[in-house]
């Protein structure tokens, strides 16, 4: 049940092209942005679709292939961890984000 901690799995859309960047020493990190979306009916019966926003953000290989083949729009399917930090903007105020730190990707759709 170990792998069970703070493991996040999610299948969505992009809603961006990768933003990469290519850091010293040859690190490479990419950040991305994925909705996810839920059907249901509510009290009324009528059809509704919710969705949701998620930070993503991958190192190393898993960012190179991020960039090499995803593009805004694409489908993919991502496992892993939840991560908080926080930074403190230009005015002064503390900022806090949570984002899925990507293990392993998986590119769903069609090729394009």
């Amino acid at each position: 049940m170990k792998n069970l901690r703070n493991s996040v799995q999610l299948i969505g859309n992009l809603g961006m092209d990768p933003d990469v960047k290519h850091l010293e020493k040859g690190k490479t990190v990419a950040n991305l942005s994925i909705a996810t979306t839920e059907t249901y009916k509510n009290q009324e019966g009528e059809k509704v679709k919710d969705t949701t926003w998620h930070r993503l953000v991958a190192w190393g290989k898993t960012a190179e292939i991020a960039e090499k083949y995803l593009k805004k729009g694409s489908e993919v399917a991502v496992e892993g961890k939840l991560v908080n930090r926080s930074y403190e903007a230009a005015n002064g105020e503390k900022k806090y984000i949570t984002e899925v730190l990507i293990n392993e990707i998986l590119m769903l759709g069609a090729k394009s």
